[in-house]
């Protein structure tokens, strides 16, 4: 059934462990409900005229809530705590209470009106999960590696290491059987593969984390991602140009295709050795082939091509 949300219905929620914390933009008191099934049926029927309920991103424990949000049609939006926290700064409000959050949630929908979150599928919202899981393993696995000459405990920590390579075939190899039960995303993550570059694990975290590569223009893909260098102006002043935010899982695997890349794409070979020439530090010259990069892929996704030689010219 088709829902007309409420014109002027703006709805902040505070997502902790037990409970949720709920502020309307029309009323002045917070309710709170368990954070728990019963307490989200309760909240699809109360917000189903909403027209926009905004969620503060709190790691695991906001993911039920808006997998509820998502089935009940109704349109909402996970904002990153450092933003919320900037906004509370900059009306003025320092004080920090659960109701406070929810409140001033609530006035962050109705004054800067985000775009509503794009709702993933069970099993995107599954492969984002054992890519995250796979990522926590690879930096275990490093800090382990670094005590790995300790006398004392030198065993142990080889012993631990071990363990956690098996831990990592064991979620590669979900990961892969994962992708192989949605032809759409084998068909993807070939035609991305297709450029020199780019690997399984690069693939399979396009997949999971940038549901919106395709349908989006240069700029906006860059940004998204996080790495459109940000101007820093002021006046005459005219400060170093700065990647910031966006998505740092992504841009860490975008990060190692790059590197390839420039050795092994002859393309992103040339272009990182002209801006070398020119003096650019590695690191900036690094991230442009990164921008490069997931423009041509974002352009092979829109276009639905493989590769084609010329592209990162």
């Amino acid at each position: 059934m088709n829902r007309t949300p409420s014109p002027g219905r703006f709805v902040g929620i505070d997502v902790s462990q037990r409970t949720l914390h709920v502020a309307d933009s029309r009323q002045q008191a917070v309710s709170t409900v368990p954070n728990e099934e019963s307490g989200h049926r309760q909240l699809v029927v109360e917000l189903a005229d909403a027209e926009l309920v905004v969620i503060e991103a709190t790691g695991t424990y906001h993911r039920r809530l808006a997998g509820a949000l998502v089935r009940a049609a109704i349109p909402y939006c996970v904002l990153n705590p450092r933003q919320a926290r900037d906004f509370a700064k900059a009306t003025g409000q320092l004080a920090k209470t659960d109701r406070v959050d929810a409140r001033l949630l609530a006035l962050f929908a109705e004054r800067m009106r985000p775009r509503a979150c794009q709702p993933l599928s069970e099993s995107r919202q599954a492969l984002r999960e054992l890519v995250t899981r796979r990522e926590q393993l690879i930096a275990m696995r490093t800090a382990e590696t670094n005590r790995r000459h300790q006398q004392r405990f030198g065993a142990s920590v080889r012993e631990h290491i071990e363990w956690l390579n098996a831990q990592l075939k064991s979620m590669e190899s979900q990961i892969a059987a994962l992708v192989r039960t949605e032809p759409q995303w084998r068909h993807d993550l070939r035609r991305w593969q297709s450029a020199s570059g780019v690997g399984p694990v690069l693939g399979h975290t396009l997949l999971a984390t940038l549901p919106e590569l395709g349908q989006l223009n240069r700029h906006q893909i860059a940004a998204l991602v996080g790495v459109a260098p940000l101007c820093c102006d002021s006046g005459t002043y005219r400060g170093q140009r700065r990647i910031w935010g966006g998505r740092a899982q992504l841009r860490r695997c975008l990060y190692m295709a790059a590197l390839v890349g420039t050795r092994f794409n002859p393309e992103l070979k040339v272009f990182y050795e002209r801006l070398l020439s020119r003096g650019k530090p590695k690191k900036v010259a690094i991230t442009a082939c990164m921008r490069k990069l997931l423009v041509c892929l974002n352009a092979m996704q829109r276009d639905a091509v493989d590769y084609r030689p010329g592209a990162l010219a």
